[in-house]
């Protein structure tokens, strides 16, 4: 960043903070009223005083349970994944210096959909519970592999990256198999539409758990950041400067790891979001992380929200899948940006 880019940047990220905070308010807002049964912003705003105990208000019950037990849970997973995913973004790519670098490039999403097929499909275990669970060790099983492929924390970047594909490769080919051959045509629907992203079936367990671990994933990831910056210079350069490479790359993979799993294991895998938003703020505050990843937070929760508030509505009486909505919005999105930032002659 030139001396210019540096000044300007706390104002940036100042502006950014404030105008995504607004945003994300309002779009949560708009979430809870959304839907196939429209609720004025009032009553939402009663429902949810309710349900935090601040306020008596007299209104409908269903009113209060569609708010307070469907919709604002929904809306606030919607707000984490999204937060989570573009952290995971910004952090895959300084740690493997690849600006399409995005959270399912370890092979997570794969390994968390073979998962997930093998309990809807096969049957291994029964209900929500079960489904996260065989999401969340295919996901790990993915992680594992890809460590062995590429030697744990020593191999470059570039090592990292076949692993991933390597990993993506096996585990989608198995997760192919297992439909094709085992699956009928309505477990089929019902994984095709798992693995675009959904949000239905979220609750207040879930947004517990989620919160917890975007929270202490953030706290992590700005504890780190002076190193995240070091590693967007090269390995060697980071050693110079004294950072523990190995060590912090196996943190900062684990940690990744762990969100992603967590994520998709509730909501299937969302394309996009942890690749396009990263560079979005990133363009608006500059590369150092402990300014870009609480804006890739809240640039990411609000784009979360906002895709799902569309996924309802740009279909009567249907939902489509988050992630066909977060891949229309973010393909042209990201196309702007690369136009910007394409060198001048």
């Amino acid at each position: 960043m030139t001396p210019a880019e540096t000044d300007r940047a706390p104002l940036g990220l100042a502006l950014l903070l404030a105008a995504c905070a607004v945003a994300l308010i309002l779009a949560i807002a708009l979430a809870t009223a959304i839907g196939d049964y429209t609720i004025g912003l009032s009553t939402v705003a009663l429902a949810i005083t309710n349900g935090l105990g601040l306020t008596g208000a007299e209104i409908s019950p269903i009113e209060q349970s569609v708010v307070w037990n469907l919709r604002l849970s929904r809306a606030l997973v919607a707000a984490l994944a999204g937060a989570g995913l573009a952290i995971c973004g910004a952090i895959l790519q300084a740690l493997l210096r690849n600006a399409l670098a995005e959270p399912f490039v370890l092979g997570v999403s794969a390994g968390a959909s073979t998962g997930a097929v093998s309990v809807i499909v096969l049957g291994v275990g029964a209900g929500g519970l079960s489904l996260s669970l065989g999401a969340f060790a295919g996901a790990f099983s993915a992680f594992a592999l890809v460590a062995l492929l590429s030697n744990g924390a020593t191999s470059g970047p570039n090592h990292t990256i076949l692993a991933g594909v390597a990993a993506s490769q096996l585990f989608n080919a198995l997760t192919s198999y297992i439909v094709t051959t085992l699956g009928n045509a309505q477990q089929a629907r019902d994984v095709m539409f798992w693995l675009l992203g959904s949000f239905g079936g979220v609750r207040w367990p879930d947004f517990q758990l989620l919160l917890a671990v975007v929270v202490v994933s953030l706290a992590i990831c700005i504890y780190m950041a002076r190193s995240l910056d070091a590693f967007t210079f090269g390995d060697e350069d980071a050693a110079a400067l004294g950072i523990p490479v190995a060590r912090i790359r196996l943190i900062m993979f684990a940690v990744t790891a762990v969100l992603t799993a967590t994520i998709v294991s509730m909501v299937g895998a969302i394309g996009f979001v942890g690749l396009v938003v990263p560079h979005a703020a990133r363009y608006v505050v500059g590369p150092l992380h402990l300014r870009l990843l609480p804006a890739c937070a809240l640039v990411g929760a609000v784009f979360m929200v906002s895709a799902d508030i569309v996924s309802r509505v740009i279909v009567a009486q249907q939902t489509v899948p988050i992630g066909v909505v977060t891949a229309l919005v973010g393909v042209p999105f990201f196309a702007i940006i690369l136009y910007r930032a394409r060198p001048q002659p």
